[in-house]
């Protein structure tokens, strides 16, 4: 979950795309503008941004709130995939 407007969605943004590179096939990498889409930040309680968010069968499995590096990405979703 970001903004265009949040600097920490900025600074993490490189880690994420580098993270679905790394993981073709086995992990799927969304983006969600909390201003264009307030009803799903609303449906998973987002109330800070960066939010990334890990879901599994529908469901949120792991949250991390704030820009994170890449190393950091990787350990929050090792266990899912």
């Amino acid at each position: 979950f970001w903004a265009v407007w949040c600097g920490p969605c900025k600074m993490v943004a490189p880690a994420v795309a580098k993270l679905a590179e790394n993981h073709v096939g086995k992990l799927k990498v969304g983006k969600v503008n909390v201003d264009e889409q307030p009803e799903l930040a609303e449906k998973f309680n987002i109330s800070s941004i960066p939010t990334l968010a890990l879901f599994k069968d529908g469901k949120v499995v792991n949250q991390r709130i704030g820009a994170v590096s890449l190393a950091a990405l990787e350990s929050f979703v090792a266990e899912y995939i």
